[in-house]
Formats: structure tokens, sequence, C-alpha cells
């Protein structure tokens, strides 16, 4: 056979990367793979993205079907939807009984396309909402409560909209990578020089004095103050990374369990911090019974 055909006959080696059971049509769709099986730095990063995620989120479904049979899930700012997709396809799809994913994008033009890629692989049991997160709690699309709510890299306030809808349904898990969070930094740089001129938080506010240093505080108290919110509300809060530096500089994972613990010492330790770093205006954002 000339060594031409033999080199024709091997499969690419993004293949071995892939898990098993996983649809390579799917992935074709996404454009993870291109037509003749193979990805480029960026698909390849994304995939990986996706997997490590995936490895937190399944024993979460495992955990709530063997508990009640199925497992109701959304996927907020889901964008080209990789991550619902994906779960479904490795979790979903080989399941009879009545789990769902839910798919919420405000962009039209990304729903459509999810709804017709859905369409084309026969994922009867994925919902996509076109409208922004914080619209959907009342949607009549979406189940009382949900089992799960993920937010990868969800944009602005998205991540924070998640957390509400997902309180809001009740959600027994919470899974979010968090994503571009300017609101807290803005609120920072406005009270910045009342704060450097107080005897009493003049010496703490050298910590976001610098231009940078606001972005990137912000940034970090923004996650804390979430972990305290979702703490206030009765959930056990793990903070890991999602994948190494070198993959993405968004690399934070936050995973919640409702456990119906006391809530009083963390929604007391929220309120005190909002009030210290001068974002009391922002109570509504991460609000605690």
């Amino acid at each position: 056979m000339p060594r031409a055909a033999i080199r024709n006959l091997t499969p690419p080696p993004e293949l071995a990367k892939i898990r098993p059971g996983q649809s390579i049509e799917l992935l074709k769709e996404l454009h993870i793979l291109t037509r003749d099986g193979r990805m480029n730095q960026d698909s390849r990063r994304k995939l990986k993205q996706v997997y490590h995620l995936y490895q937190f989120i399944e024993p979460l479904l495992a955990q709530t079907v063997a508990a009640h049979g199925s497992a109701r899930m959304a996927d907020i700012g889901a964008g080209k939807s990789y991550l619902g997709f994906i779960l479904y396809d490795l979790f979903f799809k080989a399941r009879d009984d009545a789990s769902h994913v839910y798919g919420i994008e405000a962009r039209s033009d990304l729903v459509q396309k999810s709804i017709a890629l859905a369409q084309q692989l026969q994922f009867t049991r994925m919902t996509f909402l076109d409208k922004p997160v914080a619209d959907t709690a009342q949607a009549a699309a979406l189940p009382v409560t949900l089992d799960l709510v993920t937010a990868l890299h969800a944009c602005d306030t998205a991540t924070d909209d998640a957390i509400r809808l997902a309180l809001q349904k009740q959600a027994r898990f919470i899974v979010l990578a968090p994503c571009c969070q300017a609101e807290v930094a803005t609120a920072l740089r406005k009270h910045k020089g009342a704060a450097l001129a107080d005897t009493h938080t003049g010496a703490l506010t050298e910590v976001w004095r610098h231009p940078l240093h606001t972005r990137e505080f912000g940034s970090h108290i923004t996650n804390v103050l979430r972990c305290l919110q979702l703490e206030a509300h009765g959930y056990q809060v793990n903070v890991t990374e999602l994948v190494g530096w070198e993959h993405s500089l968004k690399n934070e994972l936050i995973i919640a369990s409702f456990k119906d613990l006391p809530r009083a010492r963390a929604a007391g330790r929220l309120h005190e911090l909002l009030e210290k770093l001068g974002l009391a205006e922002l109570k509504e954002r991460f609000f605690a019974p």
C-alpha cells in the first residue's frame, strides 16, 4: 500500500484526546474539530476547559439522578452552548428519563444556531431561551426548580444573574467559572478618594489604589462576595482551579452545594465587607437573607 494511503488511514492525533462516546459530528459542528478531525490551539483550549468542567459536574449530575431519577440543569450565558451540548452528549443522551438541559443566552443568533444543531443531532431534551438571564426566572419554559445551574465564563453581571436564578430556582448545585467583573472595580474606583482620606480605612485602600490593582482586587473581591452570598443562603462552597494558568487567566471555579447550613455568620460578613470597602451600593447585587 502506498505510504500516503497508510497516512490517510491513521486517525488524527486529536481523536485520542476525545472522551469515549463523544460524538465526532457534534465536535465538528461546534468547530472544535475541523472536517478532517483536527484542532487548532483555540479549539484545543476550549475542549480542555469543557472537559475539566465536566469532571466536576458529572458526579453532581450522577448524584442528582441517583436521588431523584433525573436531572434538570440550566447553562447561563451559554454562548454557542459548548458546555450544554457536550454534557448532553456525554451524560444525558443515553438516559431514558425526564432529564433536561436548558441553555440561556441573550444573543438570538447563537440561540437559533443551537436550536438547529439540537434538532440535527436529535438532542430532544435540550431547550434554548433567547433572553437575558435576568429575565428568565418566570419564563414558562423553565421548571419551577432546577437541580444544577452552571455559568462558564458568563460575562459582565451574568454570573451574578446566574446565582440569583439558581437561588430563585432552589438549585441543589451551582457551578461557576466567573469571567469579566467590572462592577465592583467601578465602585471601588468611584469612592477611592474618600476611602484614601478616611483615617480608619485609608491604609487598607492602598490595596486597590493603583488602577491595575483596582481591577485585580475588584475581580478577586467580587468572587469573595459571591462565595459569602452563597454561604448566606445555606450552601457549602468550594473554590478551586478550572484549568492550569497556561490555558486561561480566568481560572477560578466556584462549586456550591446546598446543605441548608447556618446562614447568619456569612450574611454578617458579607454586609460588613460591603460596608468596609465602600460597596454598600451593591448590596442588591450580592443580596443575602
